[in-house]
């Protein structure tokens, strides 16, 4: 793994998962540990050692400029691929089952990752740490996807994930009318909307979706916030009206780490959205539960 003094991980304060997954990321993509290890700079190290070496070969200044420009680019895709491992590592937890990450994965996800210098745009490669924590949670086609994604994309998914009710283990943004101002005064308005959707981040419909398979009452939550739903007694479906869009598989995978926020005024916005259906928001006692909903955590950390 090369010289201990030029480790830029301390392998012996990391958990052993957080240890195998820098064992995996060297062996999938290069050495981790030494500054500009990765293979293609270590070529560019050697060509330049060589020309250097031949006194006989006169370097032009246009050599000179390409392996300038190679080191740099190769030492910025290098710093990428560090701070964004260091930001998963922190999220590994001791039961993670990092020997069953594929490297085949690893390799596809750094190819993409290295690219990505913007902070805000390095949390949402997150996804290393939950695939660490769970092998298979992130498809390749979700990591290509982060890869395609620019900063504007990933502050538009966030500031529309603000609008998401947890409902019956689902994630769910609930845009029932983008042309209302409690949406456009979030930026989200029809034409960011049909944006999102040529990403492959959502599904958009004309006409409302509707989550199945809840409890006649019980609860859904906005970021933690119970909200009371009662159908009325004696109707056999219970349909929840969840709005226009709907999250594709990438979309529901990417949700938890969008940095979204809660914005003010929804949930007294989406109550009277579902009076409008005949389903009763509010409760004298608050004590029974729903069965399929859960108190999920907001979606972002």
């Amino acid at each position: 793994m090369g010289d201990p003094k030029y480790s830029l991980i301390n392998l012996g304060d990391l958990s052993k998962p957080a240890n195998t997954l820098i064992k995996k990321i060297s062996a999938a993509i290069g050495g981790l540990y030494k500054p500009f290890q990765i293979r293609r700079v270590a070529q560019a190290e050697a060509d330049a050692d060589k020309i250097q070496a031949a006194a006989q070969i006169e370097i032009t200044k246009l050599q000179h400029r390409a392996i300038s420009r190679l080191f740099a680019e190769e030492a910025k895709k290098q710093h990428n691929i560090e701070a964004i491992t260091l930001k998963a590592l922190a999220d590994v937890g001791p039961e993670a089952k990092t020997d069953d990450v594929e490297d085949d994965w690893i390799a596809n996800f750094f190819d993409k990752c290295r690219l990505i210098s913007d902070e805000e745009m390095q949390s949402l490669w997150a996804i290393l740490a939950g695939e660490a924590n769970s092998p298979g949670k992130f498809s390749k086609r979700t990591v290509n996807l982060v890869g395609s994604l620019d900063k504007s994309d990933a502050m538009l998914f966030s500031r529309l994930c603000g609008f998401g009710f947890t409902i019956a283990q689902n994630f769910d943004p609930l845009i029932f009318n983008t042309d209302h101002k409690i949406y456009s005064d979030a930026g989200i308005h029809f034409g960011g909307i049909s944006h999102l959707e040529s990403t492959g981040l959502i599904q958009f419909s004309v006409a409302d979706y509707y989550r199945t398979g809840i409890s006649q009452k019980g609860f859904v939550y906005y970021f933690g916030h119970p909200v009371w739903i009662e159908f009325p007694q004696g109707q056999k479906k219970h349909q929840l009206p969840i709005g226009q869009v709907l999250l594709t598989k990438a979309g529901a995978e990417l949700a938890p780490l969008s940095g979204a926020q809660p914005r003010e005024g929804f949930v007294d916005f989406v109550k009277n959205q579902w009076k409008r259906f005949g389903i009763k928001t509010e409760q004298q006692t608050v004590q029974s539960t729903t069965g399929e909903a859960e108190s999920g955590s907001p979606p972002a950390g």
